[in-house]
C-alpha cells in the first residue's frame, strides 16, 4: 500500500521512520527504537588516509544528480547484504518527496561512474540519514564528509543515522537514548512539520532562514547554500576545473571551521 506522505513527514518529526523486511516485501512498518545513532556535526572523524582521499579530489562529488539511481542502488542486495529494508513503496515515495524538495542525495563518480552515494530527508533543522552504498574504496566516507560538510554550512542542526555500526562509529557516530534524541530532535524541527514542508515545497527548493510556524519560528537548514560557495556560477558539477580551489580543500576547510 503506498505511503501517506503527510503521515511519513509527521513521522520522522516525531522520530519514527518506516522500514520493511525485504526488498520485495509489500509490508512497511514504523520504528521507533530504543537507541539512536546521530553524527555530531563537529564531530566528523576522518583518517589520514581519507582526509588525503578528499584532498585529492580522487571522486567527483555532486548532489541531487542522480536520486532515483542512488535510492536503487541502496535498495539493491549486495555481498555484505543479501536483503535490504527498503521496499518499492518506501523507494516510491522518496523519489515523490525528492521532487518536492524534501529528500536528496550525495554522489560520488569515477571515470564518469556512480561508484557511492547516500540519501535522506532533510526536514527543518535536521537530516535524517537513510542509506549509503559504495562500489569503490571510501566512496561512502566521502560522500558523508560532503554531506556534514553541507550541513554545516546549511545551518543544520541534527544528522540522524537511525542505527549504530560499526563503520559509522569509526566517523563519529555516537548512541544516545531515545528520549536525548527527541530533545535534539525539537530543537531541529519545531513548530508543525507539515507547515516547514509546505514552505519547502512552495518555494521550490530546501528553505532557508527563519519562518513562522503556528506562532514559532522554525529553523530551516539551507540545503543549497553548500552549492553556492563551491559553484557561485551555477555550475551543476563541481570538478577541480571548475573552480577556483580544489573542492576537496574546501570541504576539508569547513569542516574543521568552528562556529
Amino acid at each position: 500500500m503506498p505511503l501517506d506522505l503527510d503521515l511519513l513527514v509527521m513521522a520522522y518529526a516525531n522520530g519514527v521512520f518506516p522500514m520493511s523486511d525485504a526488498r520485495d516485501d509489500p509490508e512497511t512498518f514504523w520504528i521507533e527504537p530504543e537507541r539512536r545513532a546521530i553524527l555530531p556535526l563537529d564531530g566528523l572523524k576522518l583518517s589520514k588516509s581519507l582526509r588525503k582521499t578528499i584532498r585529492r579530489d580522487r571522486f567527483t562529488v555532486t548532489a541531487d544528480i542522480a536520486f532515483d539511481r542512488v535510492i536503487a542502488t541502496c535498495a539493491e542486495t549486495a555481498a555484505d547484504r543479501r536483503d535490504t529494508w527498503i521496499n518499492e513503496d518506501i523507494e516510491q515515495a522518496f523519489r515523490i518527496l525528492h521532487a518536492r524538495g524534501l529528500t536528496h542525495s550525495v554522489e560520488c563518480w569515477q571515470d564518469g561512474e556512480l561508484v557511492g552515494g547516500l540519501y535522506g530527508l532533510a526536514l527543518g533543522g535536521a537530516f535524517f540519514g537513510e542509506s549509503m552504498f559504495s562500489r569503490r574504496t571510501d566512496a561512502s566516507k566521502v560522500a558523508l564528509a560532503w554531506l556534514v560538510a553541507r550541513l554545516r554550512l546549511g545551518g543544520f542542526r541534527l544528522l540522524d543515522c537511525q542505527f549504530m555500526t560499526d563503520h559509522l562509529a569509526t566517523l563519529g557516530a555516537v548512541e544516545i537514548s531515545q528520549a536525548a534524541y527527541l530533545s535534539l530532535l525539537a530543537r531541529a524541527v519545531p513548530g508543525d512539520p507539515r507547515s516547514i514542508a509546505d514552505q519547502i515545497v512552495s518555494s521550490g527548493s530546501s528553505g532557508s532562514g527563519t519562518s513562522a510556524s503556528s506562532g514559532a519560528s522554525s529553523v530551516t537548514g539551507d540545503w543549497s547554500s553548500f552549492d553556492r560557495l563551491l559553484a557561485p556560477d551555477g555550475v551543476s558539477v563541481v570538478t577541480p576545473s571548475s573552480v577556483s580551489s580544489s573542492p576537496g580543500k574546501l570541504i576539508l576547510q569547513s569542516l574543521t571551521q568552528t562556529s
